[in-house]
């Protein structure tokens, strides 16, 4: 391996990348040490490349004194740095810096015994350690740069957008969302929002219609009656239509059935969540309601446990490459109001808004005295969104009886 490496350092810019303390000839066996002296002295005589050949030539004329025991074990030593194949850079760095912290512990390693058998007193000799290889220390690192040519970022932007919001009025804002994105939606009790997701899923040419993997994982309502309200979004017919004229219903909810999965999740947590999205692989992740899946174990409050749960699944998100909604509540302050904000989100407020690629938040009319039925009309406000950079708000109509959403 150290042959190699002697190899390598024969070319010069390989070489004065590892200069000095980068590449100390104590690092090397005794025998190797004598050759990569000649090495240095070379390099700074002739300031180029050099060949086998020409390192054990300048060896043998500068070591007159060797015996012939000893001439002959160096004479086998560069036969085998000919032979050896050399070592393309990356691999040879990080050889190299393997020796080099081995070297360098080794240092640390005297210093301390001799601190423990009493033979310093000092702690200057670990500090001149520090100070003579803490600038070239040369950790094993190796950093693939993201791509930021032109076609790379134009391509990874119209990528943004893979699957498509289905709703008119917020499509015309902001597309789709992506793999990797993380989407909160809020709103009061009883807005609607397991239609929201059911509606961008199932409802016509939602995510599953798309062909979209999606995956739900519902813990506040049974699963039973979450996935009723995807079979009513799927086929635009009541429950009560769908027992009177099953092939029909069949017939459209075939199209979206293979690419959806309803999981009732009561009791689970986070860490349950990513199992999950590791094995299933899902494009679209669901979590209804999100905040039910915080751990509070370790933490001393409940925006903390809340904020720690958003990171999660940021992380969810773009280690297992999937849209994650995540479904949350909205404060009192925000019944029966149209305008929402950010403040609204019950719980930890700052936590989720920093980790969100985009925020929804649902309102609707307030149901005043008087009125039977309350309105069907809701508004969509986007007050975080790193998508397209657009906010405000967007006006709908929910179909409660079949669980859509409609402009």
């Amino acid at each position: 391996m150290e042959l190699s490496i002697i190899k390598g350092l024969l070319r010069k810019e390989f070489y004065d990348d590892h200069r000095g303390t980068k590449c100390p000839t104590q690092i090397f066996s005794k025998p190797a040490q004598k050759i990569k002296i000649e090495l240095d002295k070379a390099m700074e005589r002739y300031h180029r490349d050099l060949t086998v050949s020409e390192l054990e030539g300048l060896f043998f004329a500068n070591n007159p004194s060797l015996t012939t025991a000893q001439r002959n074990e160096y004479k086998l030593m560069f036969d085998s740095i000919q032979r050896e194949p050399e070592m393309g850079s990356d691999v040879a760095q990080e050889v190299l810096s393997k020796m080099f912290q081995q070297y360098v512990g080794e240092e640390v390693a005297n210093i301390g015994f001799d601190f423990v058998n009493g033979a310093k007193t000092s702690l200057e000799p670990l500090r001149r350690v520090l100070e003579r290889y803490n600038d070239d220390f040369t950790p094993t690192l190796n950093v693939e740069w993201d791509a930021i040519d032109i076609d790379s970022l134009i391509e990874a932007n119209d990528l943004e957008s893979r699957w498509k919001f289905n709703l008119p009025t917020l499509a015309a804002k902001v597309d789709g969302c992506n793999d990797g994105h993380l989407i909160f939606v809020g709103a009061r009790p009883n807005t609607g929002k397991t239609s929201f997701h059911a509606s961008l899923i199932a409802g016509p040419n939602g995510f599953a219609h798309q062909g979209a993997k999606c995956v739900v994982l519902c813990n506040e309502e049974a699963a039973h009656r979450v996935a009723a309200r995807y079979l009513t979004a799927a086929t635009g017919m009541t429950l009560h239509q769908i027992r009177n004229d099953r092939a029909t219903a069949e017939k459209k909810y075939e199209q979206v059935k293979h690419n959806i999965y309803v999981k009732d999740s009561s009791g689970r947590d986070m860490a349950w969540v990513e199992s999950v999205a590791k094995s299933m692989k899902p494009d679209v992740l669901i979590l209804d309601m999100g905040d039910k899946f915080a751990s509070f174990a370790g933490h001393a409050r409940e925006d903390q446990a809340l904020g720690a749960a958003s990171v999660y699944a940021r992380m969810i998100a773009k280690q297992y490459g999937c849209a994650v909604f995540y479904m949350s509540q909205l404060s009192a302050e925000a019944e029966g109001k149209a305008t929402l904000n950010q403040a609204m989100m019950n719980g930890s407020k700052t936590g989720k808004a920093a980790e969100a690629d985009l925020m929804i938040l649902i309102g609707k009319d307030p149901q005043t005295d008087g009125m039977e039925e309350e309105s069907p009309q809701r508004y969509i406000n986007v007050v975080k969104n790193k998508l397209t950079g657009w906010h405000g708000m967007v006006v709908c109509m929910i179909n409660s009886v079949l669980g859509r959403y409609e402009a």
